[in-house]
């Protein structure tokens, strides 16, 4: 059975019934999907972007303290969401599948351990979650956050900004703006057969579409749009 990896953006958790919901559909699905669940950083990693803002701190030091801020949200997520362990390695994500469970990754061990990244605001949990995907031969990457997709232009400014549905890492990097992934993943991207679906996850349902491979409302980022 194929592997996705479902990353679970922190912007949900300001909507706390929604993110209580998001995660019982997504404990459901894990009965009937392998799924790996890997935490943003949400409000741990924006108060990370104002300390680093006053006191300008050292782009290692500011990389660790978003990272660690991606485990206290894994925590959070892990006692909301039903059938769920953490883990904190690779190895030990395949045993908790193949027990049934459904693990939540906690990234800081195994990054601070290889530091493999940019220490860079250009890299968050986006990223990471391509990174741990990557790592564990994840076919899917579902970035769920609160928003519909990719538009092309901030919808929040333009109301008339579209969604896209389909684009290639290539023409996303050519945007040179931060979209609602972060810069460095559709680089990323680049070199990987694997798709990446942005999904808004107020509305679970579209999760279990894109499992199932059915029709929704997202964005697909992907190098292979035949076999999508």
């Amino acid at each position: 059975m194929d592997l996705s990896v479902v990353k679970i953006g922190g912007s949900i958790a300001k909507k706390p019934e929604k993110l209580k919901a998001l995660c019982e559909k997504i404990s459901d699905l894990s009965k009937l999907h392998r799924l790996v669940v890997v935490p943003g950083g949400g409000e741990f990693a924006d108060t990370v972007r104002q300390l680093d803002h006053r006191f300008l701190l050292s782009k290692q030091v500011s990389h660790q303290m978003a990272i660690l801020g991606m485990d206290q949200y894994g925590l959070l997520l892990t006692d909301l969401t039903s059938r769920t362990v953490a883990v904190r390695e690779l190895r030990e994500t395949h045993s908790m599948l193949a027990q049934g469970l459904l693990p939540v990754f906690l990234p800081t061990q195994l990054l601070f351990r290889n530091d493999p990244l940019e220490n860079s605001w250009e890299i968050t949990s986006d990223s990471i979650a391509l990174y741990l995907a990557t790592k564990l031969e994840a076919q899917k990457l579902l970035i769920v956050t609160d928003v519909d997709g990719i538009y092309t232009q901030d919808p929040k400014l333009n109301l008339e900004a579209e969604l896209i549905k389909k684009i290639t890492p290539h023409d996303l990097v050519n945007m040179h703006r931060r979209t609602s992934v972060d810069m460095m993943l559709p680089k990323m991207l680049l070199e990987q057969s694997m798709d990446c679906f942005i999904i808004n996850g107020l509305f679970p349902q579209r999760i279990e579409a894109v499992l199932d491979g059915h029709h929704e409302i997202y964005t697909l980022i992907s190098n292979h749009f035949e076999d999508a």
